[in-house]
């Protein structure tokens, strides 16, 4: 059997939950199913406390805390980037990627360059105000009306810089919902593992279980004042950890799901998006694999280039292997089907929504003629420095505009992040820039084509290597405190900017900015447009009391410890870190730090170390607490099976199973790998007497 007929799930026209499928919202959450299936009911108390000890890194992981004085857990990989930078820093160029790093003492706790943290304070519905706005708006002004009318939502919203306000959309338009956050700058990293144990196994092991990865970091949260954060709500860690068939929650920020689009864009997926997808990030993956044979410095630096590359492209392989099964396609062409059927069969249904599947289809239609250029254009060339020159460019010329005429991410509720971004200390590295630049623009080259103007504009008649060296040779946006300035400066400093890299993004940007203007009014309007009266129209046929596809805010999920069948063969939902060694080869992927070999006979190799799930989870969960119905940490979410890669698209219990490291491995770990007494006993405290 195909391993995607496996995952072959019955989309019911009602789109409702089966069994512990759904990301749900902290304001939607179904207490009475979960009451009466597992005896266990969470109140409002219980819901406010998990979702203030739920924070998301604004890169794109989720995180908790679990202490009262600001301690962050997450992922090693969410940490990377961070852990890689302080290397990079270091006094005596010290590689915590390769070594790890434990601040024994507070003092010895070091910032992020350039992290952000969220928590989630309130939710408010501004569905009427949205929705009231657009009314009337024909298909190619309602991306334009609908982007101004939040961005005036999340202005009043946002009263400091203090605080980041989304106005999210949910089931795809159905319900608009405000999250304002509490931001956090001030990031400290506490602890991280060696590479080599935080992601054992590598990219072989990736999305497959069993797992034996110790994949977690620490991090802390300061406040202004400098000192350590008091976090009242935070997860204390289970002394017992969890137990088959038990009752487990995960909170987090799952990225996105596509659950409720139509066949027409599910169709867009399968045959242009994933497979285009699958063949740049391939190629991509080749160059960074070269990049890293150049040298010890030059595979420091870009492993986590690297790993992301490789991660991305294995879960969308499974997500165009999911769509590419025709059984499973099948299903949602039917569940389609039906659900217009039951629309039609209503006169003022079919008059209100009737035409929002073919709108929808006008929209997928444009998009296929546009993607190409729209993402070499719009998505542009890679590289930091690249990167913070069109920020620049596009912040000098947006922040002469109204709010609600800005481009989004330019709009003043996003500002402090744009700032944190573009004036932190992160490292930049040449060589990695120029490597990068260049295969970028021969992309652009190649699917452009010679010819087009875009393309003789940028290149000047040089070649891509050519023009890549010599523009990171001759800017200066590598120094912080540069970047900083023209920030600093507005407008003016940088349209006065004769820069390298500013002015080769000047020269991209009419051309990238007039494509996002036609992909808005031509494919995002007719899309948006048409999907919220799909919503409503699935309101009134099914009801409301669904989860909504996943949006990369928090969500809430619900499951146990269970095990599952691959291919026949029975899978235990635990690992032991005993199984560790007996998987250890010396050799990479498979090759255990000199840490753990050394401690081996201190350690109890019968403790539980990676654990399998039911709960419903999706790429942004990385980092997300698992907890039981006291809200204990009994694991840190880290990665999904390999069925679980078509939950982009619907989820099966019986095999969609995530995958988290055991609380018990992390204190045994902690405790008799790395004696960091000082974190066990933050994270473990001894009973009050």
């Amino acid at each position: 059997m195909h391993k995607w007929q496996a995952v072959v799930v019955v989309l019911s026209a009602a789109f409702t939950a089966q069994a512990d499928e759904g990301m749900w919202t902290f304001n939607g959450f179904p207490s009475a199913d979960v009451k009466a299936k597992y005896g266990f009911q969470p109140t409002q108390d219980w819901l406010d406390r998990v979702r203030l000890a739920s924070v998301r890194i604004a890169g794109g992981c989720s995180a908790s805390l679990v202490s009262k004085n600001g301690l962050v857990m997450t992922n090693h990989h969410c940490a990377h980037h961070c852990i890689e930078q302080l290397s990079s820093l270091s006094a005596k160029k010290q590689d915590f990627i390769k070594n790890g790093f434990w601040a024994a003492a507070p003092a010895d706790e070091l910032k992020c360059p350039d992290m952000e943290m969220n928590q989630l304070v309130q939710i408010t519905d501004v569905t009427a105000k949205v929705q009231d706005a657009t009314k009337n708006t024909p298909a190619d002004k309602f991306a334009e009306v609908q982007r101004s009318a939040i961005a005036a939502i999340e202005k009043d919203c946002a009263t400091s810089d203090e605080f980041r306000c989304d106005v999210v959309t949910l089931y795809r338009g159905g319900r608009y919902d405000l999250y304002k956050y509490q931001r956090f700058q001030d990031v400290r990293l506490v602890f991280a593992p060696e590479l080599p144990i935080a992601f054992f196994g590598g990219d072989p092991d990736n999305f497959m279980f069993p797992r034996y990865d110790l994949d977690m970091s620490f991090l802390r949260l300061y406040g202004k004042d400098g000192k350590a954060l008091e976090t009242p709500a935070f997860f204390p860690f289970s002394a017992a950890g969890a137990k088959d068939g038990e009752l487990t929650f995960v909170s987090g920020n799952p990225g996105g799901t596509s659950r409720l689009l139509t066949v027409a864009q599910l169709m867009m997926d399968r045959d242009v998006r994933w497979p285009g997808t699958i063949a740049r990030y391939s190629e991509l993956r080749g160059l960074l694999t070269e990049y890293q044979l150049r040298g010890a410095e030059q595979k420091r630096h870009s492993t986590s280039n690297l790993f992301g590359v490789e991660n991305s492209l294995k879960a969308i392989k499974g997500r165009h292997a999911a769509l590419a099964d025709p059984a499973f396609f099948e299903s949602f062409v039917k569940a389609e089907a039906d659900f217009r059927k039951k629309v039609d069969a209503n006169p003022k249904l079919k008059k209100a929504y009737g035409g929002a599947w073919d709108g929808v289809a006008a929209g997928v239609a444009k998009a296929r003629l546009l993607r190409k250029a729209y993402v070499a254009l719009e998505g542009g060339p890679l590289g930091d420095l690249f990167g913070a020159a069109r920020s620049l460019v596009r912040y000098a010329a947006e922040s002469k505009k109204p709010n609600g005429d800005r481009l989004r991410e330019f709009t003043e509720s996003r500002l402090p992040q744009l700032k944190h971004q573009l004036t932190g200390g992160s490292p930049i590295y040449p060589e990695l820039e120029t490597a990068l630049l260049s295969w970028s623009l021969v992309k652009i080259r190649e699917d452009l084509g010679p010819d087009h103007p875009a393309v003789k504009k940028l290149l000047g008649g040089k070649s891509p290597e050519e023009l890549a060296k010599s523009l990171v040779g001759a800017t200066k946006l590598a120094d912080k405190k540069v970047r900083a300035d023209l920030f600093t400066g507005g407008a003016a400093a940088i349209e006065a900017s004769k820069d390298a890299m500013i002015e080769f993004a000047r020269l991209l940007d009419d051309d990238a900015r007039a494509l996002r203007k036609k992909w808005e009014d031509e494919v995002d309007g007719p899309i948006k447009k048409n999907a919220e009266l799909i919503a409503k129209a699935r309101f009134e046929v099914f009801g409301t009391k669904t989860y909504p596809d996943a949006t990369f805010t928090l969500r809430l999920s619900y499951g146990k410890v269970l095990g599952f069948s691959d291919d026949g063969t029975a899978v235990a939902p635990f690992t032991t870190i005993g199984g560790a060694f007996g998987r250890h080869t010396g050799q990479d992927p498979f090759a255990l730090p000199k840490s753990w070999l050394d401690a081996k006979a201190k350690l109890n190799l019968e403790t539980p170390f990676n654990l399998a799930t039911t709960n419903d989870i999706i790429g942004g969960n990385s980092g997300s607490p698992m907890f039981n119905q006291k809200a204990e940490i009994v694991g840190l979410v880290f990665d999904g099976n390999i069925y679980s890669l078509g939950g982009e698209y619907g989820f099966d219990e019986k095999v969609n199973r995530a995958v988290a490291v055991d609380s018990r491995a992390i204190v045994e770990s902690l405790k008799n790998v790395y004696g960091a007494t000082r974190l066990v006993d933050e994270l473990t405290p001894a009973p009050a007497k």
